[in-house]
This record gives structure tokens, C-alpha cells and sequence, in this order.
């Protein structure tokens, strides 16, 4: 990027030199494409205005300067960025501090805008993701900004600046669902490499459905889910996938993960992870399934030994006088599957190598043998002490993938199990649950925790960054604030430790979070908590409707704690009628510029639509 700047001249200094020698130099900088979105346009002209603003002698222009610079206003940032270098490696940190003084402070009440369900930006701030309200069709948008601006608070706009097409205008409407299938509104990834789209759409649930073909007793079924992926540059959609008879948690994202061009979906009702790859081609690829089997040749190996053992039988059963034989091979119950297996095995290894009664491990090897062979639950033996067969006994009872699994790297999972019930129950907080690593080359278990285990909540505090497994090509989201990278959010989160009154409750409080939910967060400046303060209980970067007030929301800056550095207010300015009825509000807000959506849902009403942008 080649931009015109001034720069003070090496040779003098504001402090010593009787005149300012401003030299007018032209130079080539190369930035990355965020920090041009987050400063472009401020390059041409602020020494040069700064030094037009400062008039008098030159103990009076040193004076303004320091007051000018201690007021962290706009043109002493872009002043002090001129003259001083950041510290390696916070150069976008240090531009985000702009935010602080570019922040949406005008809002346009109940806008005219579309009957639609508007659902996200994209992380890329390219286009305004919304549904029809019968959910058959998806609506693009691309943001266009305001093209008038305002001086004073109680300045009109035109009215055609109050209308919705003002700030964004639509791409193209498409048909994403079949007569009898309605869009998921609470699903939506984004491959930000390829600006591609990832929607679904489902059929009614069935609640009472049988459990037949190896399904789990207990959960819905769906008739057909289908996932799209879109070209979102044009609408064009470029391939489908569809799980017939199944049951995916879409809600929020949570049954499907993203990361990079790798997805991972999990059927509740099948037990099975399917790991899926997209192409550049805008196809979706087979990768593996995890489930019953975990390596490609699984299934064929085993059905390899069965036709042999059934052979055997049949000879053997020819010496028999009635002619019949015994112990036939059930495909459906005679193993465990295959992550079961591996989970249990890896307990065993530690239990085996930790354990120095070898005759309690030997009765335990025993109950493992029959365990994995027959499928059967372990018998509570006075023999084995209860922490010992605690991991068996309880694992026979919750061995139930709960339908959340996330990627910690391409080659690492990290999966959640528990009981049928914490999987299709909306209060699974109180069911117990386990996590664990999966290594998805070698198919092995590297590790596991139960959902009050200090170690892993230790490794969530001090490394949660690791947990979101941001896709390498998505720079927006490296800078959301998490206890890990904000002192702000530690303190909170440690303020919360301190008051609770168990500290196991809070551990399995905290650990109800993961895995993550992909693509949840917000990456918008306006909730780095090392810039902004605000009320986490009425609006966060988390993707989730919040309680409604009548009161504005409001953000105060960190550096100057006492500072209203702006003003976020949903539903109509003059309040509701009725204070008695509940309301929910959710908030879409852009990743970089000072703008957002907040919509206000109330009971019968038709929601309320405000935009709130730095006039």
C-alpha cells in the first residue's frame, strides 16, 4: 500500500528545535489486509494538521502537543503512531485502540427494514447472513455503509438514511428448502477461504421413533437432514450432504465443527463422528467415520473373522446329533464399538500401570476381557475397591457421545461423552459427563477427564485459546478476548471462583462450556475487554439472545474507567408498554466497523430492528 504521510525530521526533535522541520516524504508500507480495513485512510493527513493546529511560540506549542497527546483523541493517536514504533508483534493491538474513539454513538429506531431473521455477519465482514420468516429461503446482503453523517445529537437524517437498504443492499435471494424441510436459523459456518457457506435444512422431528439399525434408545430421529454449501459471491450452491434417519444437534452449531477445510458432524442417534473434507471445488468430500469402527478396514476385518467362525461352527455342528449349534455371532451386540474400546483400554493401561495389588488388576483384566467381548455391565464385586471400578462401572452407564466434538488441531478431537439424557435434555449441566482427546491418524485415546477434573479445567483457564481452534486463515478471530490473553477477563473469571461456594460446582460450571461451539463468537472490536467495559449478563461476544431491557447498554472505556465512551440501546427509544413482558435481544455486530444490528423479540410482536453506526 504506497501512501503519501508526514513524519517529523530525524535531525530535530518538538522538544529542542525552534521550528518544526516537517518533511514530506512518500514511502511504500506493507500491511496485512486487516490493518489496512482498521486504519485505512488515516495515513494522509494528521502531522501535518496537528502542527496547522498549533499556533504560538514554542513553549506553547509544546504545551499543546503534551495535552494533546495525553487526551488520546484520534489525532493524537494517529500523531503518536507517526512518530513512535510499537513493540514487535502488537501493532494490531495497538491500531484497535482507534476503536476507542471510532464507536457507533448514533442509532436509528425501529428502521424500515425486510421481514427476515437476520442471523450473523460473516467474520470477514463481507456479507449480512438473514432467513425468511418461513424459513424456505436465504437472503444475502452486503454491507454498504451510511453515505450521511450528523454533527449533534439532535440532528434529523433524511429519511431515506433511516431506511434498512442505506447500509446494506441485497445480493439475491435463494430457495435453500423443499416444501416438507424448513432452514435450521440457528446454524451458519463460514469458510472464509473461499467465501463458501455452510446452511442446513431438516424435516420435523419424530420423538417416538424406534431404535432400529444399531440407533440409541431414547433419541429423535429426523427424517432428512441436508447440508448445503454455497458460494456466498453468488448464490450458487455447490453440493449437498444428507443424513437420512438421523439426529444432529444444529442448535448454535453445536453437533457440527469447523476447522480450516475439515468438518466433523456428529449423529447422536448413530454414535458416529463423520469426518468430512471440503474441497476447493466446492465439493464435500467422505473422509472417515468414527463410531463403531475407527480405522477404514475395521468393519471388513471383522466381518472377515465372523464368516470364519461361522464356518467353524457349521463343521463342528455337522458331529452334533440334533444337528444344532450354539454361540452364533451377533453382528449387531458381540463388540463394543470402537471408540468405546479404545476409551476403555486407555483407562485400563493407567489403572495397570498405576495398580500394585496384581491380584486385584488381574480380576479386573478378567471384567475387562468379558467387558469388550460380551457388551455387559461389569458386576459391582466386593473384590475390586470402588475406585477401581468406578471408571468401568460408570462408563458402562455413559457411554453416550453427546453430540459435541471439536477440533483441536487436523488431527486431535476433542469428544464428550455422557448419558443419553445429557444429550437431548436441555439441563445436561447436571449430568455427569467425561472428555476426551482423540487422535483420529493412530485412533488411540491420549487423554481423559471427567467433568470435575481440577487438571483440565487448569489447562481451560490458562490456555482456553488453544480450545477455540481458530482456522489459521481467520485473522479476525486471534484477537477475542478470553481469560487466557486478557487480564480483565482473568479477573473476572477468578472474582467467580473466588465467590463460589463449591469449588467442584464451579469447576463443572466452567467445564460446561466445552467442547466450544464452532464459529460462536463475535470478533468485533467493541468486546475487547482490554478496550470496553459492559454488562456480560445483557450483551457478550457470544452468539446467544439475551434478556431485553429499557435501559441502554452501556460501554465504558478501560483506560479512562470512569469514560461513557458509547451507548447500545434495543427495542423502540421510548421503551415498552408493557414493562411485564418478556423480551429477548439478540446483537449482530460487524467485525471492524462501528456498526450493528440489535433486534428485539417480543411475544406476538413483530420484532424491532435498530442500527446503531458512528454518525
Amino acid at each position: 500500500m504506497s501512501s503519501v504521510i508526514f513524519r517529523l525530521c530525524p535531525t530535530g526533535c518538538l522538544g529542542s528545535c525552534s521550528r518544526v522541520n516537517l518533511v514530506l516524504e512518500s514511502e511504500t508500507r506493507t500491511r496485512s489486509a486487516h490493518e489496512d480495513r482498521l486504519v485505512s485512510g488515516l495515513d494522509l493527513w494528521p502531522v501535518g494538521l496537528v502542527f496547522t493546529m498549533l499556533g504560538g511560540g514554542q513553549e506553547q506549542k509544546q504545551q499543546k502537543c503534551a495535552d494533546m497527546l495525553r487526551n488520546n483523541n484520534v489525532v493524537a493517536r494517529i500523531f503518536q503512531r507517526q512518530i513512535q514504533t510499537p513493540p514487535p508483534g502488537t501493532s494490531v493491538h495497538c491500531a484497535r485502540r482507534f476503536y476507542e474513539n471510532l464507536v457507533p454513538s448514533f442509532t436509528i429506531y425501529d428502521v424500515e427494514c425486510p421481514d427476515h431473521s437476520f442471523r450473523k455477519f460473516t467474520d470477514d465482514g463481507q456479507y449480512l447472513i438473514s432467513f425468511s420468516r418461513n424459513h424456505q429461503d436465504l437472503i444475502v446482503y452486503r454491507p454498504t455503509w451510511l453515505s450521511y453523517s450528523y454533527k449533534q445529537e439532535d440532528c434529523h437524517l433524511p429519511s431515506r438514511a433511516k431506511r434498512f437498504d442505506s447500509f446494506f443492499t441485497q445480493l439475491y435471494c435463494v430457495p435453500l428448502a423443499s416444501s416438507n424441510e424448513v432452514i435450521c436459523k440457528d446454524f451458519f459456518l463460514y469458510v472464509i477461504t473461499n467465501q463458501f457457506g455452510l446452511f442446513a435444512t431438516s424435516t420435523a422431528q419424530i420423538h417416538d421413533a424406534p431404535a432400529i439399525g444399531g440407533a440409541i434408545q431414547g433419541v429423535p430421529s429426523i427424517e432428512r437432514i441436508t447440508f448445503h454449501l454455497l458460494r456466498l459471491e453468488d448464490g450458487v450452491i455447490l453440493d449437498e450432504k444428507v443424513f437420512r434417519n438421523d439426529f444432529i444437534n444444529l442448535a448454535h452449531n453445536m453437533g457440527v465443527f469447523l476447522y480450516d477445510d475439515l468438518l466433523a458432524v456428529v449423529s447422536l442417534r448413530y454414535q458416529t463422528i463423520y469426518i468430512l473434507q471440503i474441497r476447493e471445488s466446492g465439493n464435500l468430500v467422505d473422509v472417515r467415520a468414527i463410531g463403531a469402527f475407527c480405522r477404514e478396514d475395521d468393519e471388513l476385518f471383522l466381518n472377515s473373522n465372523m464368516a470364519d467362525k461361522s464356518k467353524l461352527h457349521q463343521s463342528s455342528g455337522n458331529h452334533v446329533n440334533n444337528g444344532v449349534h450354539s454361540n452364533q455371532p451377533n453382528s449387531d451386540n458381540s463388540f463394543l464399538s470402537g471408540i468405546k474400546q479404545r476409551l476403555l483400554s486407555f483407562i485400563f493401561q493407567g489403572i495397570w500401570s498405576e495398580e500394585t495389588d496384581k491380584f486385584q488388576v488381574g480380576y479386573l483384566a478378567f471384567q475387562f476381557h468379558v467387558l469388550i467381548s460380551n457388551s455387559i455391565t461389569l458386576s459391582e464385586g466386593p473384590v475390586l475397591e470402588e475406585e477401581i471400578l468406578f471408571p468401568f462401572s460408570r462408563l458402562c452407564r455413559l457411554d453416550y457421545l453427546e453430540g459435541e466434538v471439536q477440533f483441536l488441531d487436523r488431527h486431535h478431537l476433542l469428544i464428550k461423552f455422557g448419558s443419553v439424557d445429557g444429550g437431548v435434555s436441555r439441563s445436561a449441566d447436571h449430568h455427569a459427563s467425561f472428555f476426551a482427546v482423540y487422535n483420529m491418524e493412530t485412533t488411540e485415546i491420549v487423554a481423559f477427564y471427567q467433568n470435575s477434573a481440577d487438571e483440565l479445567y487448569l489447562l481451560f483457564e490458562q490456555f482456553c485459546d488453544h480450545f477455540y481452534a481458530m482456522s489459521r486463515n481467520s485473522s479476525y478471530m486471534n484477537f477475542i478476548s478470553s481469560h487466557s490473553n486478557n487480564i480483565h477477563a482473568l479477573e473476572q473469571l477468578r472474582s467467580i471462583k473466588y465467590k463460589a461456594s463449591s469449588l467442584s460446582q464451579f469447576v463443572k460450571k466452567m467445564l460446561t462450556s466445552l467442547p466450544f461451539s464452532c464459529q460462536s463468537l463475535s470478533p468485533s472490536p467493541y468486546f475487547d475487554q482490554s478496550l470496553f467495559r459492559y454488562d456480560e449478563k445483557l450483551i457478550s461476544a457470544t452468539d446467544r439472545h439475551r434478556p431485553s431491557t429499557d435501559h441502554p447498554i452501556k460501554f465504558i472505556s478501560r483506560r479512562q474507567p470512569h469514560t461513557l465512551k458509547f451507548k447500545i440501546k434495543p427495542g423502540p427509544e421510548a421503551g415498552s408498554l408493557d414493562g411485564r413482558t418478556k423480551k429477548v435481544s439478540s446483537f449482530l455486530f460487524h467485525p471492524f466497523l462501528p456498526l450493528a444490528l440489535s433486534i428485539q423479540q417480543t411475544l406476538f410482536l413483530q420484532p424491532s430492528v435498530n442500527i446503531h453506526f458512528r454518525g
